[in-house]
C-alpha cells in the first residue's frame, strides 16, 4: 500500500525562548529532543497503519548533553528521565525513523525538517541522514483541500483534528506522535470526505511534470 509519513518534532525551549527566537542568553540551541512519527494509508480507507516514537538526547554544539528544563517537561511532557532511558543519539534515531517510514514520503505542519532536523544536525556536526526531497510540507495539502488561508496560518498542528470536529482518541498537545496525529486524522477526514485526493501526495517532480 502506498502510505505518506505524517511527523512532528520536539525541540529544546525554557520559558520564552520561544518569544526571544532563541537568541536569549541561557536559551539553548533549539535541537530535537523527541521525533513521532504516523504511516498514513493513501488507498482503500486510508487507514492509520502505525505509528514511531523516538526520544533523542539532545546537545549542544560541544557534545554536551543539555538538561531538561521544568518548563519543557510542563510543556511536552517529556522528562530527564525518559531520555536517559530511551534517549537515542540523533543519527540513530533519524535512521530508525527513516527506516519507519520505508521510503514513503514525510510530511509535517510546516517545514520541521528545516526548523529542527537540519539545526540539530548542524549542532550535532553530523550530515542529515534523510535528504531534503523526502520532505513536503503539510500545509499545502490543507490548502489543496479547501481550508481558508487565514485559518491555517493561525492553526497549530495540535488544535487541527479540533478544527474540523474530528472524533478521535484524547491527544496531548506538544507530543510529537500526538501533534502528528491530529494531522494524520486531519488527512485522513479530508481524504475519506473526497475534498483530498491522494495525487496531492505526489512529490514535486511529479507535480511538475503532470503540470
Amino acid at each position: 500500500m502506498r502510505t505518506a509519513i505524517v511527523f512532528d518534532c520536539e525541540f529544546l525551549c525554557i520559558e520564552g525562548s520561544q518569544r526571544r527566537f532563541w537568541c536569549g542568553p541561557h536559551d539553548p540551541d533549539p535541537v530535537i529532543a523527541q521525533i513521532g512519527a504516523v504511516k498514513l494509508g493513501l488507498s482503500a480507507d486510508f487507514p492509520i497503519l502505525d505509528t514511531h516514537r523516538t526520544y533523542v538526547r539532545p546537545v549542544d554544539r560541544f557534545g554536551r548533553r543539555y538538561p531538561i528544563d521544568p518548563f519543557f517537561t510542563r510543556l511536552t511532557g517529556i522528562t530527564e528521565d525518559a531520555i536517559e532511558a530511551d534517549g537515542e543519539s540523533l543519527d540513530r534515531a533519524l535512521t530508525s525513523v527513516n527506516e519507519f517510514s520505508g521510503g514513503s514520503r514525510f510530511w509535517s505542519w510546516g517545514k520541521d525538517e528545516f526548523n529542527m532536523i537540519a539545526i540539530s544536525c548542524y549542532v550535532a556536526g553530523i550530515e542529515p541522514v534523510i535528504p531534503a526531497t523526502r520532505f513536503d510540507n503539510a500545509v499545502r495539502l490543507l490548502l489543496a483541500a479547501g481550508m481558508p488561508l487565514e485559518d491555517l496560518v493561525k492553526t497549530p498542528s495540535n488544535k487541527l483534528a479540533a478544527y474540523y470536529h474530528i472524533d478521535h482518541p484524547p491527544l496531548r498537545g506538544h507530543d510529537a506522535v500526538d501533534d502528528a496525529l491530529s494531522v494524520a486524522y486531519t488527512l485522513q477526514y479530508l481524504l475519506r470526505a473526497g475534498k483530498l485526493e491522494p495525487t496531492a501526495f505526489d512529490d514535486a517532480s511529479q507535480r511538475k511534470a503532470a503540470r
